[in-house]
Parts: structure tokens; sequence; C-alpha cells
């Protein structure tokens, strides 16, 4: 229990504790301020990996250990009423005995340590929403959350104060919204790099220009054949047709062949002929769409990641228009098998039905 000047506070049971708080919450909102209480269901204060780490990161200062627990008992009765996070700056209302301010400053990450961390992440974050979900390598997590070098503040990085009487620098109630930030961090990640004045977006910024397209073809022996793209696909390739000019070849010397009537089996041969040769283009277009989805997924990266997908649900819906369903899951199913370790390829596929 924390020592007042003149004695010991008075106790103040947890239910008049509550009461008193929604009080104080109807006033606040009926003067137009938007309260953002914090509510923990359960004993975890966190489940999510930005509010985990804020929380281990505290956890790990010697300055604060020992005034910590007092503010997660008082976090879980719902005693922060009220928490805002600004730029540098977080707002807090606790109930306690009264209802105490409370003012957390946080100081900004120093512009040269900011551009350190994007260049050391560069590549390894594919895109922002698995930034803020915590969906990154263990190079990447450690760098992040590294205390001295990393996105966490230091102990000496933040100033905190509370109206309420006790003499120690770190109250129950300061300690309460230090935890409450890590439960904010929970539902919305993103707050901890606008706390730090940072833009998060700086750290996929890269995305856009890894690997660019190519301008030129590729190298001379680099080329697939026919037969070797029948090979990697499974494709029943159309043979190559003969030239007018080698067309023409095979029936000089037939005296008044073009006098012949073209007899009825002829007719209908010639007629599924020009059918074949009207296919043969389409089909030339689709095996060039499934090399050119694996020439992206060559790439290893995001946006390479994104447009194969949807070529293939382009394919997968000209299959269906021309009843080749079962062919298109043949060539689908060949495809995962051979990048089923490109994991978050294969989570794109998974998350638009591709399977």
């Amino acid at each position: 229990m924390s020592r007042y000047y003149g004695g010991w506070a008075p106790y103040v049971p947890v239910a008049e504790r509550r009461k008193k708080a929604a009080r104080e919450v109807a006033k606040l909102r009926k003067k137009g301020h938007l309260v953002a209480p914090v509510v923990i269901e359960g004993r975890k204060i966190t489940t999510t990996f930005w509010g985990k780490a804020w929380c281990d990161n505290l956890e790990s200062y010697h300055d604060f250990e020992n005034r910590l627990p007092r503010g997660r008992t008082y976090l879980r009765n719902g005693s922060v009423i009220d928490l805002q996070i600004t730029p540098l700056e977080v707002r807090a209302l606790v109930s306690g005995s009264s209802i105490y301010n409370i003012s957390v400053g946080i100081a900004a990450v120093p512009k040269a340590q900011w551009k350190s961390i994007c260049k050391d992440c560069a590549g390894s974050i594919d895109s922002l929403v698995e930034l803020l979900q915590g969906l990154f390598s263990k190079g990447v997590m450690e760098r992040l959350c590294r205390q001295d070098k990393g996105l966490f503040p230091r102990p000496s990085e933040i100033d905190f104060s509370c109206s309420c009487p006790d003499y120690a620098s770190m109250c129950k109630h300061i300690a309460a919204v230090l935890y409450g930030i890590g439960s904010r961090l929970d539902e919305k990640p993103e707050l901890l790099f606008h706390l730090r004045a940072v833009d998060e977006n700086d750290l996929v910024a890269h995305i856009d220009t890894v690997l660019p397209l190519a301008k030129k073809g590729p190298d001379a022996g680099k080329v697939l054949e026919s037969d070797d793209i029948s090979a990697l696909f499974g494709l029943d390739m159309a043979t190559p047709q003969p030239t007018k000019k080698h067309r023409k070849s095979r029936t000089e010397g037939k005296v008044g062949a073009r006098k012949k009537a073209v007899s009825p089996p002829l007719e209908r041969s010639t007629a599924k002929a020009t059918k074949n040769r009207e296919r043969r283009p389409a089909a030339r277009r689709e095996n060039a769409v499934w090399r050119d989805v694996e020439e992206l997924i060559s790439r290893r990266n995001a946006p390479a990641y994104d447009q194969a997908t949807a070529l293939l649900l382009d394919l997968r819906k000209r299959s269906r228009k021309g009843r080749k369903t079962t062919k298109f899951a043949r060539l689908l199913a060949a495809l995962r098998a051979r990048h089923e370790r490109k994991g978050r390829f294969i989570e794109r596929l998974d998350a638009t039905g591709l399977d």
C-alpha cells in the first residue's frame, strides 16, 4: 500500500469505486468528452503480439518492476475509466479513493534510430496488415522490440505524473495506465507508432520497389520451349501447324486438285480444323497466363503474390465459362504442391477460396 502524507488513505471498496467511476464517466459524456475506458475480460491484460510486447518491455524495467503489481489489479478492476493516446502523450483518468488525472509523456523515436529500424527491416515485412498483426519473422520482431534502439521506449524516455497524494514517483494509478496502454494496443496496434511520433508506413515503403518488373526480355537459354512448358504444367500443347508455303508444296503437281469437289468427310474435317485453329490462340493465351503466375510467385514478395492470385482467379472464372474446371483444378493442385513452402502465397490462395 502506498504511503500518504499524514497516514494511510482510507480504504474504498471496489464496488464503491466503480459507482464513483460510473458517475464521473456520465458527467464527462454529458460535457461531450469521448470517454474511452479500458475493459479487461478475464485475467489476461493482453492477447495480441503488440500488447504483449509492450507489457513484456514494461515489466523488464528494473526501475518499475516493484510498482507494477498493484497497477495490474487496478486495471483488471476497471479503474482506468478513460485512456487517450496521442503523439508523445497519454492522458488518463483512474478511479481510486478519488478520480485522479494521469499524464504519461513518451519521447519521440530519434530520426536516425527510426531510419536504422526501417533499413534493418527492409525486405522483411510484406504488408502493413501483417505488420500490425505481428506476422513477421523472429529477426524483425527482435529488431522492433529491442530496448535500446528499437520501437519501445526506455525508462529514461518516459515521464509521468498523477494528481494523487502518493509521494512515489510511480504510483499504482500510473502503473495501471501503463498496462492500459498495452491493452489498448491489442485493439489498435498502430497507436504505438503514433505515440512514438513515427509513420508505420515507412516500414513498408520499399514494397513497390522491391524486384521491379524487368523491362527487357529474358536472356537466351532461359525461354521455355513448348515441350518444357507441357512438362512443367502438365498441359496438352497444340502441335504447330504447317505454314502456307509448306501446304502448297504438298499439293503442287496434283493436276485438277482444285477442281475436285470436296467430299462430305473432307468438308467435316476442314470445319473441325478451322474450329481447332480458333481455339489455339485462346489456349496459348491461357498457357502464357500460367507462365506469368509462375514468374510472379518466383519474386517472393507481397505485390507479386497478389498479382499471381488475381491471375489465378481470372483463370478460374474462364475455366467455369469454358467448362474446364477439372483441368484448372488439376493445374492449381500441382501449382500449390510446387509452392507449398511459400506460406504467405498459400495463405492468399486459401483466403480467396483457391483450394
